[in-house]
């Protein structure tokens, strides 16, 4: 039985914001419009998406040949979106003699007859390697990786995992390698899984990055809130039914284990107080709830892998943690309860953040590390505003500020500022050579600022109360095409024409494919997109 129930719950968003961020806007986007082509994406039901699954891994064989794959080489369906107009947009990962091929996923759009149309690929080169036999042992490159987390993990402990053999596509020609996933704790108590690649044949690390994304009831952040909640024994239980069983577990301030389920005998949680452990609960709750209804009714996804399953939130994770993140193993999103564990993140553009994380792992699942990184983190940041304007909640109303209600930095600033990331003292304005080798959470800052200029133009203005400026790279006036059409354009962009490897140049291709699929080519949708580009430096 599902419930919708009043509740006080608290949401805060912080450190995670750093891997998660969130931002609140209001006026000065435009209202939703219907796109003048008929790239619009349909809202495929479970059943629909999974026939369009089942079809496309019928013929995948035939796809590959089609495509001119060596006879090693063969396609893993992962996702499926089709077109208003008939185009099916198909997500492949890819094998090698049996071996995963990192780096080697691409999307192939295919016409309504089932003509391929075009493929977006995440490397144009051929992928085979000269044997399949590695000259140095799994040990040594376990070694060699758990000796690299250590030190990235300032000398806290690392555990290596057996390392898997792969073909290594992401960068360079394709090489044998192993791929070893070395499981530590950072600095800040936030659990790491790192990736750590070796070249199979002479040890030399090729890349590292890491799994973890770091983005009725009274809540402390949102007011008085509905939440869907389910009748279990003689109480109720954080079971949103509505919402793929979406659940709310209480973690207990320990950093291992699913959670405890939070009961209530009358169905009303939370007091608004960050004391009484159900707040956060009620915050994270409603945090999903409202992302789940926004990706639904405005992007027509249904859940964050598109097949109608809920994740789970984790509150009161570990002690004193001030951050929150998303982790794709299991499908969860965990929040500490900052300093003192007095201010839990929770906040409604964190878990909008966080479970975006998710969207881009079931669809681009962009590399988190260089310029794909800070996409990643752009994606979060993006799609965190957008469900904080959708939510339309007075007491935490949208605006382009990121980790605004969560006070990480104890001077009452945001996290991060999209019209001018900047502010925040270490994020870019504007794309240059560098800015691949920043901290995801500071590279993104271009991604933030483009989505800002897209959304609202340039210059001095006042949104929903809040003043913003924003500049441009050749100081040029950048007209905004209104916050819904941006939206809609990155979201097609994302699940349709990025990849793993997806650089910020590439990101300007894909959204100009995106708006062209969507308002034609020529539309003032499409040179405001270029226009937005060129306003921070991508060209």
């Amino acid at each position: 039985m599902s419930r919708k129930t009043r509740i006080a719950g608290i949401s805060l968003a912080a450190a995670g914001l750093l891997a998660a961020g969130i931002t609140a806007g209001t006026a000065g986007a435009s209202p939703v419009q219907a796109p003048t082509a008929d790239g619009s994406p349909l809202k495929l039901s479970a059943s629909h998406r999974a026939e369009l699954l089942r079809d496309a891994s019928a013929t995948k064989a035939q796809t590959a040949k089609e495509l001119g794959l060596g006879a090693q080489e063969k396609l893993v369906v992962k996702d499926v979106i089709k077109d208003a107009d008939g185009t099916t947009h198909t997500r492949y990962e890819r094998t090698y003699a049996g071996l995963p091929v990192l780096g080697g996923d691409m999307v192939v759009h295919t016409a309504k007859g089932g003509a391929i149309k075009s493929t977006t690929k995440s490397t144009e080169k051929s992928v085979k390697v000269a044997s399949t036999t590695a000259k140095i042992a799994p040990t040594a490159a376990a070694q060699s990786a758990q000796g690299t987390a250590v030190k990235s993990l300032s000398g806290k402990k690392a555990d290596a995992q057996a390392p898997k053999k792969v073909v290594w596509a992401a960068t360079g020609s394709p090489v044998l390698a192993y791929d070893t996933v070395v499981k530590g704790v950072k600095k800040d108590g936030t659990p790491s899984r790192m990736h750590i690649i070796t070249d199979a044949n002479s040890g030399k690390k090729l890349f590292q990055y890491d799994d973890i994304r770091t983005g009725k009831g009274e809540s402390e952040f949102s007011g008085s809130v509905d939440l869907g909640t389910s009748k279990e024994g003689s109480g109720f239980t954080l079971t949103d039914a509505d919402r793929g069983g979406h659940k709310t577990l209480n973690l207990g301030n320990s950093e291992s284990g699913e959670g405890k389920a939070f009961t209530d005998e009358d169905d009303k949680w939370g007091t608004g107080k960050p004391d009484d452990p159900q707040t956060a609960a009620v915050d994270a709750h409603y945090g999903a709830a409202e992302t789940w209804d926004y990706y639904k009714k405005v992007q027509g996804r249904n859940g964050i892998k598109g097949d109608g399953k809920g994740a789970t939130s984790r509150v009161h994770y570990g002690k004193n943690y001030v951050n929150a993140f998303w982790d794709d193993d299991c499908f969860c999103m965990s929040y500490g309860d900052g300093e003192g564990d007095k201010a839990p993140l929770t906040a409604l553009d964190v878990a909008a953040h966080e479970m975006s994380h998710g969207v881009t792992a079931a669809t681009a699942n962009l590399t988190y590390s260089g310029e794909s990184g800070g996409l990643n983190e752009g994606t979060s940041d993006i799609f965190g505003t957008s469900v904080e304007f959708y939510a339309k909640n007075d007491k935490d109303p949208g605006d382009y500020l990121i980790g605004e209600k969560i006070n990480i930095n104890g001077d009452g600033k945001p996290l991060r500022y999209m019209d001018k990331p900047s502010k925040d003292g270490q994020s870019k304005d504007f794309w240059d050579s560098s800015t691949g080798g920043l901290d995801p959470h500071y590279s993104s800052g271009v991604a933030n600022h483009f989505f800002y200029l897209l959304s609202e133009g340039s210059g001095a203005k006042e949104i929903g109360g809040v003043k913003y400026d924003s500049p441009t790279a050749d100081d040029k006036k950048v007209e905004g095409i209104g916050r819904d059409k941006a939206e809609k354009i990155w979201f097609k962009a994302l699940t349709e024409y990025m990849t793993s490897n997806t650089d910020y140049k590439a990101a300007r291709e894909a959204t100009i494919k995106a708006a062209t699929d969507l308002y034609k080519a020529g539309s003032p949708e499409v040179k405001g997109v270029e226009a937005a580009w060129a306003g921070v430096a991508v060209k």
